[in-house]
């Protein structure tokens, strides 16, 4: 395990130059700094995995600093330190995110004892979130980044609706993040111990659409050499998410509402129907209004699926996540290309804030990918990000002449199929969108 890196704030330097000398001899790494405006600069410039601060300081105070370092990463766990411990203190700094409250004079076994829990816990979460990601899980509700209003109101309903069984609609534009948020809800759920089955309902031919959502016996079909349970049998007593639910074909809209109805399903080539105990969370990345009125998603069925209706912001509506999401990606990055980037310098992180992010977090996940790939190494700069470093950032809502989103989308489309030479399958799983919907796409701009 590399040493843990730890910021000290404290106002006395006699304090500083105790715990500098402690912490460094059990082994961590340190960097002290003397006012709450000099440990944001350094939260800026630096990765740390854990703050000790002193409560009381001019200018900005230990909680106005907690509040701030789980703005800018909520991941670093925080220690408070005081010298006139009240009650009603701790709890405040508890309820703002502080692993731990601590009276001074500091007894320094205490101190020991406490950073080794609490870099522990740190380090497993890291191995834990690192093992979801190898085997392709998602994340839990505790660590959907961001703290901005519109994510808490997002954490609020997740937390609301996970512990029943009604079913939930996501809506939010490509790269939100809304299979993140039905794994959330699963895992919350009572059913958590059960299958949770993503469904991409755009992917899978149409041909073959029943057979892999409510199975098949043998010889139903050419090609049916064996019984299969299906999508539908296979999510029992778990959780199935289909997203992309506007690309299922009227028919099988029809069956599913019957599914739902009954919570039974009926294998191609059979005459027997099986009940099945399964959760169903539905997303669309389109406007359901529209959607509706298209006639592309049936009204009865939307109405079963929206019992309760979850809206993702788009990451331009929560700015004030990006340096946490920054700093997320970077740890994980750092895992996965086994590097030490610091983080992202001053600079490209302000020329991340006006551009529009079309493609959301998974387009920000993508430019730091991109950067580790050509070899940043020490800190992430402005040279590492070249589409923002060459001034190709969007406007910014508000900033004047804002293009409508038929116009983004269209933009966004022939920019993906032009850089991957027209391989339409490359540029939708770059998009996040489907191949369907980009030939549907083309074909309303006249070029199919």
């Amino acid at each position: 395990m590399d040493a843990a890196k730890i910021l000290v704030v404290d106002d006395e330097p006699s304090i500083l130059r105790l715990l500098e000398e402690a912490l460094t001899r059990w082994g961590y790494q340190v960097k002290c700094a003397t006012s709450g405006d000099e440990a944001l600069a350094a939260l800026r410039g630096d990765l740390f995995d854990a703050v000790l601060t002193d409560v009381r300081m001019s200018e900005m105070s230990g909680l106005d600093l907690l509040r701030e370092i789980k703005r800018h990463d909520d991941s670093i766990e925080v220690v408070m330190m005081t010298g006139y411990p009240t009650i009603a203190s701790a709890v405040e700094a508890l309820k703002e995110g502080a692993y731990d409250y601590l009276s001074k004079p500091l007894i320094l076994d205490e101190l020991r004892h406490l950073m080794a829990r609490m870099t522990e816990r740190r380090f497993l979460r890291g191995e834990v979130t690192s093992l979801r990601e190898r085997l392709g899980e998602e994340l839990t509700v505790t660590e959907l980044v961001g703290n901005s209003q519109p994510m808490q109101r997002v954490k609020e309903v997740i937390a609301k609706v996970a512990g029943t069984d009604s079913p939930v609609l996501i809506e939010g534009e490509s790269g939100t993040g809304k299979e993140l948020v039905a794994a959330a809800i699963h895992r919350l759920s009572p059913r958590a111990k059960g299958p949770f089955i993503p469904v991409n309902c755009s992917a899978i031919p149409e041909d073959l659409l029943e057979s892999e959502f409510f199975g098949h016996v043998r010889g139903a079909f050419s090609g049916a050499v064996s019984d299969a349970l299906g999508l539908f049998r296979g999510a029992n007593e778990g959780t199935i998410f289909l997203d992309e639910i506007a690309e299922l074909s009227p028919g099988l809209q029809v069956k599913l509402l019957r599914v739902l109805q009954e919570m039974q399903v009926r294998p191609v080539g059979s005459t027997k129907a099986y009940a099945v105990d399964v959760r169903v969370i539905a997303a669309t990345n389109r406007d359901l209004d529209r959607t509706i009125a298209e006639g592309s998603l049936r009204q009865d069925l939307y109405y079963r699926l929206n019992v309760v209706r979850i809206s993702l912001p788009p990451l331009r509506a929560r700015r004030e996540d990006i340096p946490a999401l920054v700093n997320h990606f970077v740890r994980r990055f750092n895992r996965r290309f086994r590097r030490d980037v610091r983080g992202m310098t001053p600079d490209a992180l302000e020329a991340l804030h006006p551009y529009d992010f079309p493609g959301n977090v998974r387009e920000l996940e993508n430019l730091i990918e991109r950067a580790y790939a050509m070899g940043a190494r020490d800190q992430i700069t402005l040279g590492d990000l070249p589409s923002l470093a060459a001034g190709s950032a969007a406007p910014a809502v508000g900033s004047g002449a804002i293009p409508q989103l038929a116009e983004v989308e269209k933009e966004l489309i022939l920019r993906a199929l032009s850089f991957y030479k027209d391989d339409k399958e490359a540029a939708a799983q770059a998009l996040g969108i489907s191949r369907r919907t980009i030939y549907r796409r083309l074909k309303e701009y006249g070029m199919l």
